[in-house]
């Protein structure tokens, strides 16, 4: 169980990356935002690449436990594909996280620690594996359509998810996610006559 100061610091490290990346935030960035000291801050993370660590597993375990939940409410594999990038439409539109971490990092992947780059890789096989289940099992239903393989099927719909980010974030515009989004979706929908 992580202290309530440790908690503050892993929400506000979370804003920073996804706000300007691995490289262009600190400590001092860090202790101002919480208001301790950034002794402080190295006593429950003694390093920035143990700290991202931490932040990027909470990313994975609320991706898992949201995926989870789509799982058990959403019978419909295409209406949960469809439900996990309106997840993404709102904190973007919200600004609440206009950014997956993980994708955020992954354009720094060969300059960042090792122990980084493990936790990015394992976030984005977390998302391909629900993504892939989540397309079989649409497939099955007669629901979804794909054109090439689940495996790459599924990492088109992350290339499209986080490309969306990146132009929605780029354009100032959150409906640019939406549209591009949606048109990915009905790209892969059986069409209903």
């Amino acid at each position: 169980m992580r202290s309530e100061t440790a908690e503050k610091i892993l929400k506000t490290a979370n804003t920073l990356i996804a706000e300007r990346g691995y490289s262009a935030f600190s400590y001092a960035d860090i202790s101002e935002a919480v208001g301790i000291r950034k002794a402080s801050i190295h006593h429950h993370f003694p390093t920035k690449a143990g700290l991202v660590v931490a932040v990027l597993k909470e990313h994975r375990q609320r991706l898992v436990e949201g995926t989870e939940l789509l799982d058990r409410e959403i019978s419909d594999p295409l209406a949960r594909i469809g439900a996990y990038m309106k997840h993404w439409e709102e904190c973007i539109r919200n600004q609440t996280m206009p950014f997956c971490v993980a994708a955020l990092m992954a354009a720094e992947l060969p300059a960042l620690p090792d122990e980084v780059q493990a936790e990015i890789r394992q976030h984005f096989t977390t998302l391909s594996q629900w993504l892939e289940k989540t397309l079989k099992a649409g497939v099955k239903m007669q629901v979804i359509k794909l054109q090439g393989s689940v495996a790459t099927e599924a990492q088109i719909l992350m290339a499209v998810v986080h490309g969306a980010m990146l132009s929605a974030r780029a354009s100032g515009a959150p409906a640019v996610f939406q549209t591009i989004t949606k048109a990915a979706l009905k790209q892969i929908a059986v069409p209903k006559y």
